[in-house]
């Protein structure tokens, strides 16, 4: 190949073109010069006016955690128990045969836990700002009607701890009661006995479960909990407690609240109060004897603690309590 060599290409133009090039090229250079005098001062300004939005959208972003342990009891809706013999007790003997379904956001300063999660998905059925009854149909042909006001999503993002801020799923147990909104924190680490996700992915699934609103729990980080005891956090402030009967891993939360004390959450090893003073038990538990130790377990653990027992279904005693926005610490 020859040596390349530089070619000159000449273009005659008229002189009104010439001086007409000439002229735009003289005034872009003053236009440049003039914007890049400009430039700074808009940005400066643009930087001014932008600010707040910017702050904003920063904020939405991070959630601010407290610096002690907070406790807030959200509002799932309420079960009428049309037929308490399924709990070995008569109508007389209970105050009322309404069954509270309460979720619990437990939020540390490292992180936020969501305790159940309710009994009707929020994505069937739409809130009005007044009560809405669901009628909730399962598997096993039950119905339940279920009276409802706010959704849990809805309660969690007022707080500012919107499902994909929550950092920690934990079930109490696999029952349709507790599940309900599970699949909207698919994103949390799910904190979960091996034995009781066996059950709750088994085919058959087990009874008065509802498969489809935990389903995508299949695929989330877990954490499989190994001892009878889980520390959550690393300081003894949230503690999940092995308490199988009722469903092969059922499990229990203590939360030791520094003005409040500690607490106790009783997933399902009660419903009604009556079940533990009359030592009556529900005749649908996985394992009745397993459930008889673990109470007996239980009440040991409570002397040894101090701590207050919170029967999740007992609709009276939930009725007490502050409600979210209020917080227990």
């Amino acid at each position: 190949m020859g040596q390349l060599r530089p070619v000159t290409v000449e273009i005659a133009l008229p002189l009104a073109d010439i001086r007409g090039l000439r002229y735009h090229a003289e005034n872009c250079d003053k236009t440049v010069s003039r914007m890049n005098r400009i430039i700074p001062y808009v940005l400066t300004a643009l930087t001014v006016l932008l600010a707040p939005f910017t702050a904003a959208d920063a904020s939405s972003t991070t959630v601010k955690l407290p610096e002690l342990l907070r406790l807030y009891v959200l509002d799932c809706g309420a079960i009428h128990v049309a037929d308490t013999a399924r709990y070995e007790l008569r109508r007389e003997e209970v105050e009322t045969s309404e069954l509270s379904v309460a979720c619990f956001l437990v939020v540390h300063p490292k992180g936020a836990l969501i305790w159940d999660v309710g009994a009707v998905p929020d994505s069937e059925w739409q809130a009005t700002g007044s009560t809405v009854v669901q009628h909730l149909s399962l598997p096993d042909g039950q119905t339940r009607d279920i009276p409802l006001v706010r959704s849990l999503g809805a309660q969690l993002s007022e707080l500012g701890y919107p499902p994909p801020k929550v950092k920690y799923i934990a079930l109490s147990h696999y029952h349709y009661d507790h599940t309900a909104n599970a699949n909207s924190f698919a994103n949390s680490t799910w904190l979960v006995r091996r034995v009781e996700r066996n059950a709750m992915f088994a085919t058959p699934a087990p009874g008065t479960t509802r498969p489809d609103t935990y389903a995508g729990l299949k695929s989330a980080k877990t954490i499989f909990l190994e001892t009878d005891q889980y520390d959550v956090f690393g300081d003894g402030s949230v503690v999940i407690k092995f308490a199988p009967g009722h469903t092969p891993g059922h499990q229990m939360l203590l939360l030791r609240l520094k003005n409040t004390g500690p607490v106790l959450l009783s997933g399902d090893l009660y419903h009604f109060p009556q079940e533990r003073t009359l030592n009556r038990f529900p005749v649908f538990e996985f394992d009745r004897e397993q459930t008889q130790r673990t109470r007996m377990d239980i009440n040991e653990f409570l002397k040894i603690t101090g701590a207050s027992l919170w029967i999740q279904h007992d609709f009276v005693a939930n009725g007490k309590l502050r409600k979210a926005p209020a917080f227990y610490d």
